[in-house]
């Protein structure tokens, strides 16, 4: 119960008992919580001091609002193990996965279209074409990132019809091409989700997302593709576990 004699203030002995029932299952995971003036009545505290601890928990995760509806218990982060680390995010060249990824977009652009290609593949001045998906990627049936892949066709002609095949793609193109990847350089960044962030990520605009971009190169540091993926900061968390050799 709150102690309205005790130092500590009472919207965060509020958020204290709220985060303690959603980790007994008591306010089990994507139900709606007791309204703020139930609140107020269960604790005799004022509407002010529950909004400012709904709105704290909203912020850190652990709860979402419905407009109109009330305020849900969100579900439990997935946690994405980073063993052995060499890069964030699921690439279409190395890791693509159909079976946890959908692909939304298949495309063509010019570098000069994007001024990162220019300057991550040095072709300021001179034309180059670029394969271009979209995708989502999964986790347990829950959309996690949104992702757009950038990678050369003068390296992989035929990408755009081998990805539409659907199949793993390292397979696929070992021993056909000589640029899979081999090493990745990784940039993280805490960004804002956008109009289409948001549809894509099924969640508001404005929320925080993590924005991470991954270049992945071949051995001989021929970069091969570049990543954006943005991910749910409510859906997930990074552990990472390397071995120094």
């Amino acid at each position: 119960m709150i102690n309205k004699y005790n130092d500590i203030p009472l919207y965060v002995q509020l958020k204290q008992i709220i985060i303690e029932k959603i980790k007994k299952g008591e306010y089990p995971e994507e139900t709606k919580i007791p309204s703020e003036e139930e609140l107020c009545g269960m604790y005799d505290i004022s509407r002010p001091t529950v909004r400012q601890a709904i709105n704290e928990l909203t912020a850190a995760g652990y709860l979402y609002k419905e407009k109109g509806k009330g305020t849900y218990v969100s579900k439990k982060k997935e946690t994405r193990d980073i063993h052995d680390y060499n890069g964030f995010t699921d690439s279409i060249l190395d890791s693509f996965n159909p079976e946890t990824t959908n692909i939304i977009y298949s495309g063509t652009i010019t570098a000069s279209m994007l001024p990162e290609l220019e300057n991550i593949f040095k072709t300021t001045g001179a034309s180059m074409d670029f394969a271009h998906f979209k995708y989502i990627c999964y986790l347990n049936n829950d959309v996690i990132s949104y992702n757009n892949s950038y990678i050369p066709l003068s390296l992989f002609p035929d990408i755009n019809k081998e990805v539409e095949q659907k199949k793993p793609l390292y397979d696929i193109f070992k021993g056909k091409y000589p640029f899979l990847p081999t090493r990745s350089k990784t940039s993280l960044e805490i960004a804002f989700s956008d109009a289409d962030d948001a549809g894509y990520l099924q969640m508001q605009k404005g929320r925080p997302i993590i924005r991470i971009e991954n270049i992945l190169f071949t051995k001989n540091n021929q970069p091969v593709e570049y990543i954006i993926a943005k991910f749910r900061c409510d859906r997930c968390r990074f552990v990472f576990d390397n071995l120094k050799h």
